[in-house]
């Protein structure tokens, strides 16, 4: 669910982002980061890629089944007020 090698890029980004000076407390800040990031992140109520692409095909086909019913029961109804 979580890609922790894109939360250790997020990480060492932000360390390279401290002057050199303060390599000893960016080491402790990239860890303390890298362990915010992964239990802020596994907090979310997110979806994978695929699973978002796999219920949007079930929702394309779920609508085309519900116009296909909607046109057949229009149908049906105009051959009951018919008789």
């Amino acid at each position: 669910m979580l890609n922790a090698k894109k939360i250790e890029e997020i990480a060492k980004q932000v360390t390279n982002a401290i002057p050199p000076s303060l390599k000893n407390i960016a080491n402790d800040f990239e860890d303390k980061t890298k362990t915010v990031l992964q239990r802020k992140l596994s907090q979310l109520n997110v979806v994978t890629r695929e699973e978002f692409d796999v219920q949007t095909q079930v929702l394309i086909k779920t609508r085309t089944k519900i116009a296909m019913l909607e046109t057949r029961l229009a149908e049906l109804e105009a051959s009951l007020t018919k008789q």
